[in-house]
């Protein structure tokens, strides 16, 4: 017998358990009702495996000019001035409400807080808890979502498509929009009418599609690291915000820009452990084959120069020797500063044999966040009505061409705080009844008897991705990843209509998107600038523009 499917009703519709929509659902809740689905436990998000920390002005010796003149020079030339401004100085007020809602940062010798620095930060200004300040965060925020009454958390319910007006046939879009016209990061976003309802999910325990309708809908899905091979980020993060909302009809931009951490640990039993940039921050120099340091060659900051500069001086030396990593060293520093600055680091690395106070780490660059995503602007807002993103998914123009370490979880919570604002005000106009919406149909759909075909393509689509998209780029390495990535594509979509859905196919189909739309993205870019780095071209254009998609 079938389990019937439901339609779960809320004012606020939240797809994502970050610190974007957790903060989100917390100040949504005092206007109505909550719902959240998250992909797997609510604790599972890019926001938990954060190491370094929230930057934000709270040193005497910082200034919002500061932080907003080193976020502009890391983004090189694509960050939208007025977005900096209002993330950067609205951000240290939200990071106080952070504290007050249960989260202990760590605090200095004096009581001060223990400020960091990483990679393109002129000042300490980088927040953290210990090494594990993401899983803090997360900590106390969902202590909060549990205590509050009109909040309801949905676990294991992976969110399959967008449900929208213009789907339902009520509204109609033009079927392209030219690029010209869609307006820069944050701009006006005056489209033709088509409003979001909720969305479609899977209810990966009961094998069943539900319906999620909300009066809003905030997207905070994460980013998309598993594209690649190599990566630090959790198995959740396979692009499925930024390629539902494609699906839907909204603008992406910059997707060609992908953030690659430059120290991840060379340790296949590891998998993706990072080591943090905050480990450079207190005095880690890397090293190359040789034993020698290498990064004052690259950059006047030398192993604090910024997140893109570092990944490329990486992965040229490993080509350069011949070397299969470098070398992270912090042996010179007190061993007992070491193991209580970074205890989490310094105990997983023991687990390894690699005992970081007496010898150095071996590390990879490997991919890390994506400054690009589904275009917004600073209050959250899409191209579609009702339908709001924030986190990684989005790209609101804070990062530019290459973001600031630290930086993504202020812009985080300065979006949500202001998008709850927003949508809360809003609330009172929309309808108070939600339409019936139709239940997902299955049609002839086959349960699958070849789920090989399915780890396969992920796979092709993981290792093309690392080997013609990655750090240094080519056109020919391009085109050869788009050809092959549009025959994936086809077997990806004539498996999912022929088949029911499952996790692993629904995020194949995303992932293969969202591959198409870097290397969409790649292709348009004929400069190198920030993350995008082309040996066809080595120079910077005139004009720094941003690259926008949106589906024809």
């Amino acid at each position: 017998m079938t389990t019937p499917s439901r339609q779960h009703n809320f004012d606020f519709l939240v797809i994502g358990s970050g610190i974007a929509g957790l903060w989100f659902a917390l100040k949504a809740a005092e206007s109505g009702k909550v719902g959240i689905i998250t992909k797997k436990t609510r604790a599972e998000s890019n926001t938990n495996y954060a190491q370094g920390g929230i930057a934000a002005v709270m040193g005497k010796d910082d200034s919002f000019e500061m932080h907003r003149h080193d976020t502009l020079e890391a983004g090189a030339g694509l960050c939208r001035d007025e977005v900096v401004q209002t993330i950067v100085t609205e951000g240290p007020a939200l990071v106080r409400e952070l504290i007050d809602v249960g989260v202990k940062f760590s605090a200095s010798a004096t009581g001060d807080y223990d400020l960091g620095r990483e990679g393109g930060h002129t000042r300490r200004r980088v927040l953290h808890a210990g090494d594990i300040t993401g899983r803090e965060i997360e900590r106390a925020l969902l202590a909060a979502v549990a205590a509050h009454k009109n909040i309801s958390v949905f676990e294991n319910m992976l969110a399959i498509d967008l449900i929208t007006t213009q789907k339902l046939g009520r509204a109609s879009l033009p079927a392209s929009q030219d690029a010209e016209t869609a307006g820069r990061l944050g701009g006006s976003l005056a489209l033709p009418k088509n409003r979001c309802l909720g969305c479609y999910a899977l209810d990966e325990k009961r094998g069943v599609v539900e319906v999620f309708a909300g009066k809003v809908t905030m997207l905070a899905t994460g980013g998309s690291g598993k594209v690649y091979l190599y990566t630090t980020n959790p198995d959740i993060a396979s692009g499925d915000g930024v390629a539902m909302a494609y699906r839907a009809g909204c603008a992406v931009a910059n997707m060609e820009f992908v953030q690659f951490h430059p120290t991840c640990l060379f340790e296949p039993r590891a998998k993706t452990f990072l080591i943090s940039e905050a480990v450079r921050g207190e005095g880690a120099i890397l090293r190359g084959k040789d034993g020698e340091p290498f990064m004052p060659r690259y950059h006047a900051m030398a192993d604090l120069a910024p997140r893109d500069i570092v990944a490329r001086a990486i992965d040229a030396e490993m080509k350069k020797t011949g070397a299969e990593c470098v070398t992270l060293d912090i042996t010179h520093k007190d061993p007992e500063f070491v193991k209580k600055r970074f205890p989490n680091i310094y105990a997983k690395c023991l687990e390894f044999g690699y005992d970081m106070t007496k010898q150095p780490l071996p590390v990879v660059p490997a991919a890390h966040y994506q400054c690009g995503g589904v275009v917004t602007n600073v209050t959250g807002e899409t191209d579609i009505e009702g339908l709001l993103a924030a986190g990684e998914v989005a790209c609101t123009g804070l990062h530019g061409a290459n973001r600031l370490a630290s930086n993504s979880l202020l812009e985080a919570v300065v979006v949500a705080e202001r998008a709850a604002k927003q949508a809360s005000t809003q609330l009172s106009a929309l309808s108070a009844q939600l339409p019936e919406l139709p239940a997902w149909q299955s049609g002839n759909a086959a349960d699958p008897d070849e789920l090989v075909v399915v780890t396969h393509n992920w796979g092709e689509i993981r290792r093309l991705m690392w080997d013609y998209v990655g750090i240094v780029r080519t056109d020919k390495r391009l085109l050869r990843a788009r050809s092959r990535i549009q025959n994936l594509q086809r077997e990806i979509n004539q498996f999912y209509w022929d088949y029911k859905v499952t996790p692993d196919l629904i995020e194949l189909r995303n992932l293969a998107l969202v591959a198409e739309l870097i290397v969409e993205c790649a292709l348009q870019r004929k400069e190198s600038r920030g993350l995008h780095f082309t040996l066809d071209y080595p120079s910077l254009l005139p004009e720094a523009r941003d690259t926008l998609l949106r589906r024809g």
